[in-house]
């Protein structure tokens, strides 16, 4: 932190500190508690209020009746990382440099940075993400502590480990202060944090959780508390009570997209401690003088597999987490302030979660933080039932993350019921490809009206020009080494296009160099293929890491939701077969294998795929040595 920061905010300290003097025993001047619940992973229509027929959500509904649900909600990223640094500072991702969810790596990034060179293959010179929220950064914890609130963290961070905690970022308290992605070992205990133990043999994660947060609330309820109780729900590991799993089995439709028992048993513990913090707010006599904020870091998990299954459906919208489609970024938001916020009302004001930074520190008659560029805007005017003053929401995601309805490196606008995709050099000699959608007309992005709204194109273009430089986005350019001819087939296959994956023909088979996270190598044929049971065969030496994936495609090559099935590699330098059960309910247009999740070396001698009675299906045989 720079010494202007510092002398802001001890300055702000010792003036909050007269001024919850002058307000002791007048009840009603009292500053608001604000409390700050978000959710992970969960999706647009995962609450029984927003639109789900399976999930029950009841303390959702009954945040709604108090205040106000906001439909046209937005993560500034598809991933949970990107999204939390921008709540916390009011930055976007694209300033911050945060765009990938790697902040519990070991690996200390400050800054984004970009590739200097990549192979053929790829088009783009791709960035890699910050690792770290970095403490130059006036977070609202810090703003709030130095203004004389307590301050607490509750459950997932996921922007650093020490000193990059909530401990160093203004927070007093951080249960059960982890830097990982999720839950440590599972939701269901024994846990495996080094330093956070189970009451009870089975305790569940979420009910320690919202029982931290209510104790907090407990011990402060005579002076002002800044919480954020960031869920671990509902993200991954996927496991919950099993009495709850049972009784959504029970009731599973699969007519329904969203039929996964065990992720609807993860949506209701979350909601019941949405359900805990609210009554005990009640019991404490606390809601009238609180901001009750909910939001979701990004949307609905559509890659894993869980019960057979995806974990959600993000429908109508198109994709989900890891993708710019509206399912990947649109996302619940709800807030209740008595007094403030008018019960059981709907605001279509358009929010991004860049503005929870500014609208939390005007809420609390906090001044901006000088100095900090904000990319956020107030949302007061919409808390009380006005317009809001947003125009445009913008998503930065200049990675290709190998998920079903993937997308190269972009960036996105909406502006109205308007929304244009740029994708970073993908249409003809390099330059940027544009796609544009009517989401009043097709919320489900079905329908490129590029061709026929030209000047809305450039105009909305503009505007990402403008965003881009305002906030000193680092952006992929294009590939000087880029040569068209070199994604050809290799005997049927071909690598991605996100030029993690490089190929070479050898005597020995396909070399593989894996210079990414999402090595893709693609059937290049449409295989045409009914549905039923497959066995995919391959021989494969490595020296890389990760286990690997096989997805599918309808006949469209749109990778099919749900559809990567995971098997272990052995990483050993040795040959080694593989065999590999695939159960398509629904055609194969192509086929695709990632085969590890870090750089490394492989070379992929054949790949086979049978049928259900041991028929050789299709044969790519890559080795021509003896």
């Amino acid at each position: 932190m720079t010494s202007d920061r510092r002398t802001f905010l001890r300055t702000g300290a010792l003036a909050a500190a007269g001024l919850l003097a002058r307000r002791r025993g007048q009840a009603q001047a009292k500053p608001p508690n604000i409390v700050f619940i978000l959710a992970d992973d969960l999706g647009w229509c995962d609450t029984s209020f927003t639109g789900s027929r399976y999930y029950r959500t009841p303390n959702v509904e009954r945040l709604a009746q108090r205040g106000v649900y906001f439909p046209c909600a937005y993560s500034a990223s598809p991933l949970c990382s990107p999204t939390r640094a921008s709540a916390l500072t009011g930055c976007h991702p694209a300033r911050t440099g945060i765009t990938t969810p790697g902040c519990h790596e070991e690996r200390v990034q400050l800054a984004a940075e970009r590739a200097t060179k990549a192979p053929p293959t790829a088009r783009r010179l791709e960035c890699t993400s910050a690792t770290r929220l970095p403490l130059t950064y006036v977070t609202l914890a810090e703003r709030f502590k130095a203004a004389g609130y307590a301050t607490g963290h509750f459950g997932k961070w996921h922007l650093g480990r020490e000193p990059y905690d909530p401990l160093h970022q203004g927070f007093d308290v951080d249960i059960p202060h982890w830097y990982g992605p999720g839950p440590a070992g599972s939701f269901v205990a024994p846990w495996k944090f080094p330093n956070f133990r189970e009451r009870t043999p089975g305790e569940h994660l979420e009910d320690r959780m919202g029982d931290e947060v209510v104790s907090f609330m407990t011990v402060h309820r005579d002076r002002p508390f800044f919480i954020d109780y960031w869920q671990f729900s509902v993200h991954a590991p996927f496991d919950a009570k099993q009495d709850l799993i049972a009784r959504y089995r029970a009731s599973a439709d699969p007519a329904n997209p969203q039929h996964c028992p065990t992720y609807a048993a993860m949506v209701q513990s979350f909601d019941d401690n949405l359900g805990k913090v609210m009554d005990a707010l009640d019991r404490l006599g606390l809601t009238d003088n609180t901001l009750l904020l909910f939001y979701s870091d990004n949307g609905g998990n559509m890659y894993n597999t869980v019960d057979g299954t995806t974990p959600t459906s993000n429908a109508p919208l198109r994709g989900g987490k890891g993708t710019v489609w509206e399912g990947g970024v649109r996302v619940p938001c709800l807030a209740s302030w008595p007094g403030v916020t008018r019960p059981g009302t709907r605001n279509d004001s358009l929010i991004n979660s860049c503005d929870i930074y500014p609208t939390l520190l005007e809420a609390a008659g906090l001044p901006p933080t000088p100095d900090q560029p904000c990319d956020g805007v107030s949302q007061m005017a919409a808390l009380r039932g006005g317009q809001g003053p947003r125009q445009e929401s913008f998503v930065y995601f200049p990675h290709s993350p190998g998920v079903p309805d993937t997308l190269p490196p972009s960036v996105t606008v909406r502006q109205g019921d308007w929304k244009l995709i740029r994708l970073f050099c993908e249409g003809p000699e390099l330059r940027d490809r544009q796609l544009l959608y009517n989401l009043r007309d097709d919320v489900g992005e079905t329908t490129d009206l590029t061709d026929r709204e030209p000047a809305r194109v450039a105009a909305l273009g503009a505007l990402i020009d403008r965003f881009l430089a305002d906030t000193k986005a680092l952006t992929p350019l294009p590939n000087p080494a880029w040569r068209a001819e070199a994604r050809s087939s290799y005997h049927g296959w071909a690598t991605g296009a996100n030029g993690h994956l490089s190929a070479s023909e050898t005597p020995e088979g396909l070399a593989l160099e894996v210079t990414d996270g999402d090595p893709m190598l693609i059937s290049a044929e449409m295989l045409d293929l009914p549905a039923g049971e497959y066995t995919m065969a391959l021989r494969l030496r490595s020296s890389a890491k990760g286990n690997g994936l096989v997805f599918r495609s309808g006949a469209a090559k749109r990778w099919v939701p749900g559809s990567g099935t995971s098997f272990a590699i052995e990483h050993d330098g040795a040959w080694h077969e593989y065999r590999v059960a695939l159960t398509p309910a629904q055609p194969i247009g192509a086929l695709r294998l990632d085969l590890a999740t870090a750089p490394g070396r492989q070379t992929l001698a054949w790949v086979r795929l049978l049928d259900a009675q041991g028929k050789l299906v299709r044969d790519w045989a890559f080795a021509t040595a003896d």
